[in-house]
């Protein structure tokens, strides 16, 4: 499974430099999880202020 990033998402840049695949990059509007890439550490989670990074089974 992977992650994404939703809405709540304000842009910090706090998980990118985290991610130890390179699947996070900034978006138009967030940043955003590149599914193929993505390993499922849960690094992303773990450092993200508003809890933006959620497991791909919890997908609004």
């Amino acid at each position: 499974m992977t992650y994404f990033i939703n809405h709540d998402c304000i842009s910090c840049g706090a998980c990118e430099p985290e991610c130890p695949v390179d699947a996070i990059s900034e978006g138009e509007d967030k940043f955003v999880i590149d599914a193929a890439k993505c390993i499922d550490c849960g690094a992303c989670a773990d450092v993200c202020p508003v809890d933006a990074p959620k497991p791909a089974d919890e997908a609004e």
